[in-house]
């Protein structure tokens, strides 16, 4: 898969993300957080209020501090496409 295909298929998992409107289960969503955080290469502080909110969402990025930005892309395109493909 070229770069552009890779971009264009995280792209529409993001949006497809953001279009879904019912809640997702807390790990999956740390996940996402996760993965989008490093694909973007966007590590802004979490901005919660909620400090354990914040811990978790910097403990899911340091759990995947070793991985490429591609990789990230390809890692949440999969989460994705398996919680819609799985879910109840």
């Amino acid at each position: 898969m070229s770069n552009k295909e890779l971009d264009i298929e995280f792209q529409e998992a993001v949006n497809r993300v953001s279009e879904h409107t019912e809640p997702f289960p807390a790990d999956t969503l740390l996940k996402l957080y996760a993965y989008y955080k490093k694909a973007t290469n966007n590590y802004n502080r979490p901005k919660s209020k909620k400090a354990i909110i914040n811990a978790f969402k910097t403990n899911a990025l340091f759990q995947i501090k070793d991985i490429s930005e591609d990789e990230a892309k390809r890692e949440y395109i999969n989460l994705v496409n398996n919680y819609f493909l799985y879910r109840e």
